[in-house]
């Protein structure tokens, strides 16, 4: 009997009670989400829950699938995270990396959906030696900016037309034969002065330095190019320097700074009057085009003619109004002797109208014949040649600057010659 009371009265209760959890579980399993959802989540938490970030570890299980991607993992002495390096995020070439090589890699953190991988995405990688020359470069970058030396109301503007033009750079290097060869081309009439520095290297910051101080010193010139080819964050930390920046800002001379590839920034890009993508860019920007520059001095020829003839028919025409005035209120007499007075005014205002014209002609024409003349394809049409050194492309200004079996190229009025040296012979004066 009391174990009827008991279920009769105690099993109900317990009945309701189950009933309600299986409900319960009944609404949560209609809420659920299903795996792909919970992973497209989590990746949304994590890339904006975390801001793209500089990660230091070593590489290891690298793979390079034949889709170029570059995928591997990033440890240190405890932990290890995925990474994927996208191809269309890679600028330069990635095949010198290995397993064990230490790397600094820039990102975001994501989620693989499809395995639900937790992983890195790589936008940038840089030898971890470069991480800490990266955060010098970025501490002076701010301490600069905030004293107001990026500022583009403090920068000069360049001269038009540069009566003379400074190089500093190595004088071996690619970069100045780039800017000699593309200012031949645009302006050659401009001269161009060289300040050889070394522009790598611990000896790189002082001799940048001195050949700005030397080139300011004297005054030569009313515009500098500062250059040096591409290359690596160390190879171009000469151009970091604390103490070259501030001179190129205290520089009374305009700076163009071309420096590496148009990728490449560095500090004296950032306190230079103006950067140039490259050194050819340098060039390109410093001097106009030379033909354009004729055609522009032709127009402006041509509207000074026209104005001039303009101005000789109006006071034609005041003269033939002034005439007709006189005959009305005049004797014969006197009006036969003002339209004759009148006759040789206007005589003479067309000689020195007409003189006038064809002096400012005849200065055009010599300017032109003198562009003309320090032209090198000018030279050329006379029968000379520029002999350079096949190989370097160094312009040869000595026989024994090469010697048997070199090959030089000599460019001559039209088209070039390849040859081979067979002897040379030397002047004794």
């Amino acid at each position: 009997m009391y174990a009827d009371d008991f279920f009769g009265i105690s099993c109900a209760p317990l009945y309701i009670l189950a009933s309600m959890e299986n409900l319960g579980q009944a609404n949560a399993i209609a809420a659920a989400i299903t795996v792909s959802q919970l992973n497209r989540q989590a990746k949304a938490l994590l890339e904006s829950g975390l801001a793209r970030l500089w990660v230091e570890g070593e590489i290891s299980n690298i793979a390079r699938p034949a889709s170029g991607h570059l995928y591997f993992s990033l440890k240190d002495k405890s932990a290890q995270v995925r990474a994927a390096f996208f191809r269309q995020r890679q600028r330069g070439p990635t095949i010198g990396l290995k397993n064990g090589d230490q790397v600094l890699v820039f990102g975001k953190v994501s989620i693989y959906e499809t395995r639900g991988d937790y992983q890195l995405i790589v936008e940038q990688i840089e030898p971890a030696g470069e991480g800490a020359l990266r955060r010098q470069f970025e501490e002076l970058k701010k301490k600069l900016a905030a004293e107001g030396l990026f500022d583009e109301d403090r920068k000069q503007e360049l001269p038009a037309l540069p009566d003379r033009i400074g190089v500093i750079t190595s004088p071996s290097g690619a970069a100045i034969r780039d800017i000699v060869s593309v200012l031949r081309r645009r302006f050659p009439a401009v001269p161009i002065v060289i300040y050889p520095a070394a522009v790598q290297g611990d000896a790189a910051p002082s001799e940048l330095l001195g050949a700005l101080e030397t080139a300011i010193r004297r005054d030569e010139c009313d515009v500098l190019i500062i250059a040096r080819g591409g290359g690596s964050l160390e190879d171009l930390w000469a151009f970091n320097d604390e103490k070259l920046a501030r001179a190129i800002v205290a520089s009374p001379i305009p700076i163009i700074s071309a420096i590496g590839h148009e990728v490449d920034f560095t500090i004296a890009d950032f306190v230079a009057d103006l950067r140039a993508p490259t050194p050819s860019g340098a060039a390109e920007l410093v001097v106009p085009d030379r033909d354009e520059w004729i055609r522009a001095v032709q127009t402006f020829a041509a509207r000074i003619a026209r104005l001039g003839q303009r101005a000789l028919e109006d006071k034609s025409q005041s003269l033939d109004w002034l005439c007709r005035r006189l005959a009305q209120a005049s004797p014969s007499a006197v009006v036969q002797r003002s339209v004759v007075q009148l006759a040789s005014l206007r005589k003479r205002l067309s000689v020195s109208a007409q003189n006038s014209i064809a002096r400012i002609s005849h200065r055009l024409e010599l300017a032109m014949r003198e562009l003309h003349t320090v032209s090198p394809l000018a030279t050329l049409e006379r029968g000379y040649a520029i002999v350079e050194d096949a190989g370097t492309g160094t312009v040869l200004l000595r026989a024994d600057a090469v010697g048997p079996g070199d090959d030089i190229r000599a460019r001559l009025s039209k088209g070039e010659v390849l040859a081979t040296v067979k002897s040379i012979h030397v002047d004794d004066d």
